[in-house]
């Protein structure tokens, strides 16, 4: 049975192993982001308009403060992917379990540390007074989560990177369920307001990262967990903040500049707050459709590399980026059709709708080339080349984006100048990755594997 959950990648049909191993990363992806899409749909539609302002509003600060640690989760999948391809089943245990462990230290980290960054971040953000103090609140119960949070998704990249896909997409099913449930009782029964919904996502949270966890006690082979085993071996940590370190720093940095960008519509009022808010949901389950190809890239790529397959990394990597360009494009005619009954999920205010729906417009026409970026900066990763994409990235996307948002957004205060500022550095960055990737195939591959920097 454990078999046939795993994937070898390094042989067979790229295109049916690629499809069967996203298809179950696309579902993951849509149901992570309902964990906080409930929160905000509860809160817009049972407790108003300041509240679902709040709720949505946190989720560049969230972030900003996980998203150091969710890069490093992406070492942890090139690199026992990579050891995997090789067969090293010494270096799979011995990755497995610093990975685990290394969750585990990150999640309690956040935990404390939301305790106390909570108030001054909203306030560095200039979150409007009548929205401060409940944002705090769901901000404050919802680092509570952290652990599992971060055990969670190092454990998946575990899984990932021995190609099951599956049950961490029925482990996350079960914990979505309860978490829509909770979110309906405590609001709505309870009236818990923002409490009610962070309660909700917190439990929910707990419950997908024990059954992953277990999952993992169960397996037969090099990739099984062990309690008493959970420590750090320094080689494979230095192994996996190679990779994932610059990963981590680059979606750090994206974070920072998505600070920004949320005060930039913060200083437009609760209403643009609350429009913008529910546009970015939505455009979170575009992105969710794409995203699994850049992490299917990175298990791909990497099994690959491990194995010496030159031919099967850059078909793997093409495939990805051809099935991206296409759900992309599917997804942004699908959001433009249904434009405004997507936003009235989240509000039936006009206002809130139609500011909503600019935003919608502007950004998911032009998305499917975030994906196409992402899966070439993915590729990189698993080919050992992460510190030079990260530079890469920092420019183009986090250095272009402040400089934007400090002349361009200050010559033209207005909500549709400040969202243009998504395409132009996607286009950008993109551009400067291909140039890049071109460079490693024709001049660093020439002996059939690449020397990983």
């Amino acid at each position: 049975m454990q078999k046939k959950r795993e994937m070898d990648m390094c042989e067979g049909s790229l295109w049916s192993k690629i499809l069967i191993f996203s298809i179950p990363l696309i579902l993951t992806g849509i149901l992570q982001l309902l964990f906080n899409a409930a929160d905000i749909v509860v809160v817009g539609r049972f407790a108003g308009e300041e509240s679902l302002a709040a709720v949505g509003s946190t989720t560049s600060f969230v972030n900003l403060t996980i998203n150091f640690f969710i890069g490093i989760s992406m070492g942890v999948n090139a690199i026992v992917a990579r050891h995997f391809g090789n067969k090293n089943e010494a270096a799979i245990q011995e990755s497995v379990h610093t990975s685990i462990t290394m969750g585990l230290i990150c999640g309690v980290f956040l935990t404390v540390a939301g305790q106390f960054i909570t108030y001054p971040l909203l306030r560095l953000m200039q979150s409007p007074e009548n929205v401060i103090d409940l944002s705090a609140v769901y901000l404050k119960v919802y680092f509570w989560g952290m652990p599992a949070l971060m055990v969670y998704n190092f454990a998946s990249a575990v899984l990932r990177a021995l190609g099951d896909t599956k049950r961490p997409l029925l482990y996350l099913s079960l914990a979505g369920i309860i978490n829509v449930v909770l979110n309906l009782i405590f609001v709505i029964v309870f009236h818990l307001d923002v409490l009610g919904v962070a309660l909700a996502t917190v439990i929910s949270q707990y419950v997908s990262a024990v059954l992953v966890l277990l999952s993992l006690t169960k397996l037969e082979g090099p990739c099984q967990f062990f309690f008493q085993k959970m420590g750090i071996t320094m080689q494979r940590l230095k192994e996996i903040l190679g990779i994932g370190i610059p990963s981590g720093v680059q979606s750090l940095l994206f974070s920072i500049s998505n600070v920004m960008f949320q005060t930039n519509v913060n200083a437009f009022g609760s209403t643009v707050m609350a429009g913008n808010s529910a546009a970015g949901n939505i455009e979170g389950f575009v992105y969710a459709g794409m995203s699994a190809y850049s992490q299917t890239a990175v298990s791909f790529v990497s099994q690959n590399y491990g194995a010496g397959k030159r031919e099967r990394v850059k078909q793997a990597m093409m495939i990805c980026v051809l099935l991206t360009t296409l759900v992309g494009i599917a997804e942004a005619i699908f959001c433009y059709i249904f434009d405004e009954a997507l936003v009235g999920i989240y509000s039936t205010e006009p206002d809130v709708i139609a500011i909503g729906v600019e935003r919608l417009h502007i950004i998911v026409s032009l998305y499917f080339l975030c994906g196409i970026l992402d899966v070439l900066v993915a590729s990189l990763r698993g080919l050992g080349y992460a510190f030079v994409t990260m530079l890469i990235s920092v420019v183009g996307i986090c250095g272009l984006r402040i400089l934007w948002m400090s002349t361009v957004c200050v010559a033209f205060p207005e909500p549709l100048i400040l969202y243009l500022s998504y395409p132009v550095t996607w286009i950008v960055t993109m551009i400067a990755d291909i140039i890049y990737l071109t460079y490693l195939f024709r001049h660093k591959y020439t002996a059939g594997a690449v020397v990983a920097k």
